[in-house]
């Protein structure tokens, strides 16, 4: 069953939330984090399958909205995770019936970058799943043009601004929305557009990567070997940190996976994939 909430809200916006809530008494609760380069998507991007898989698993979900970039930059759009995470732990529970002390955050591409990054938040959720998130946003991947994304026509910049609001939106549809990321991408200005432009150093204390403690929670990583999105590498880095700091990790590689993988449910690997997840946070 589905019950959609406002989370936060002022004057300027408000932000929703879907609850799918599962028969089992008490059970852990999943906050789902969508992708969509911090510039398009929404609290709908949670495919249909997934959702089934986890509510008959016994795991409660919240896929969150989140204020969307350029209008909104980095540091409110982080806010706007920590204020989720908030609402799950003190606010959700008077209204739904979950173990707000078992609180694991899921996300893909930026909704994996932000998850990673709610293990940095002063409310830290119990255990993380990236699925082919990124840890440093302050590395060369990211600030120069991609390869993949330069091999597509150009989006002139003209166009990327016109599609820019003037208000901020929380809901941003990706056929109206793309052409920014792609002119982000293809020129290497991605990152400022979704910080502001930020100096390196303070773009730092944005990257989960620089900021891993043996504090971080337990954490699962999932990426494809052929992601021409986010590089397999972001996923292998990630490991090796926590590693170092001594935090209990698992990264699932999925060979000649690419960006997305997971939305391919006939692959006996995803299916296998999303089990060993379960399996990870019982």
């Amino acid at each position: 069953m589905k019950t959609t909430v406002v989370y936060k809200k002022s004057e300027q916006f408000e932000i929703k939330g879907d609850f799918y809530s599962t028969t089992v008494d008490a059970a852990p609760i999943i906050v789902y984090i969508h992708g969509g380069g911090l510039v398009w998507g929404s609290r709908e991007d949670l495919k249909k399958e997934q959702i089934k898989f986890f509510v008959n698993e016994g795991f409660n979900i919240f896929s969150i909205d989140y204020r969307l970039a350029p209008e909104t930059k980095l540091p409110e759009i982080k806010s706007d995770i920590e204020d989720a995470l908030e609402w799950v732990r003190h606010e959700g529970i008077k209204q739904f019936n979950y173990n707000h002390e078992k609180m694991f955050v899921m996300g893909g591409s930026a909704g994996g970058f932000l998850t990673l990054l709610s293990g940095t938040f002063e409310n830290k959720p119990n255990a993380i799943i990236s699925f082919y998130g990124y840890g440093d946003i302050a590395g060369d991947w990211a600030h120069q043009p991609s390869p993949h994304y330069s091999k597509m026509t150009a989006v002139p910049k003209q166009l990327a601004d016109m599609l820019v609001k003037n208000e901020a939106i929380t809901v941003g549809p990706i056929q109206q929305r793309y052409a920014i990321y792609m002119y982000g991408r293809q020129s290497g200005k991605w990152i400022d557009t979704v910080s502001g432009s930020m100096k390196k150093d303070n773009l730092l204390q944005f990257c989960p990567l620089h900021n891993v403690d043996e504090k971080y929670p337990p954490t699962l990583l999932l990426h494809g070997t052929m992601d021409e999105d986010v590089p397999y590498e972001q996923s292998v880095l990630m490991r090796d940190a926590l590693e170092k700091a001594g935090v209990k990790n698992k990264l699932i590689t999925i060979p000649n996976g690419k960006h997305v993988f997971d939305e391919n449910w006939e692959d006996p690997v995803v299916l296998k994939a999303f089990a060993d997840i379960v399996e990870y946070l019982k």
